[in-house]
């Protein structure tokens, strides 16, 4: 059974390839949904799939692409919804 994680990431995360980076990831682990800036500074990743390959995506979120800087990371489990088709860059209007 599929598993949602939202992780927000706090730190140097942005102008890093960090949303690229995770894009390269969560499609390597077989994961679907999204990854954006935030206002405040942070990146927000909202995946979908085994929890392993969630887990493993956490993992990889502690310390991201060369060049990021992770100061802190929020996550918490949520229900899949199945709504996504593959996993992107999300951009806000």
């Amino acid at each position: 059974m599929d598993s949602r994680l939202q992780i927000i990431i706090a730190g140097e995360v942005q102008g890093v390839f960090f949303r690229a980076g995770t894009v390269s990831e969560a499609k390597k682990l077989k994961l679907t949904g999204w990854v954006r800036n935030t206002e405040d500074g942070s990146v927000e990743v909202m995946a979908e799939g085994e929890r392993n390959a969630l887990e493993s995506l956490l993992d990889w979120c502690y310390h991201g692409p060369e060049g990021a800087s992770v100061s802190s990371i929020e996550y918490r489990w949520l229900d899949a919804s199945g709504e996504f088709g593959d996993f992107s860059v999300k951009y806000d209007k």
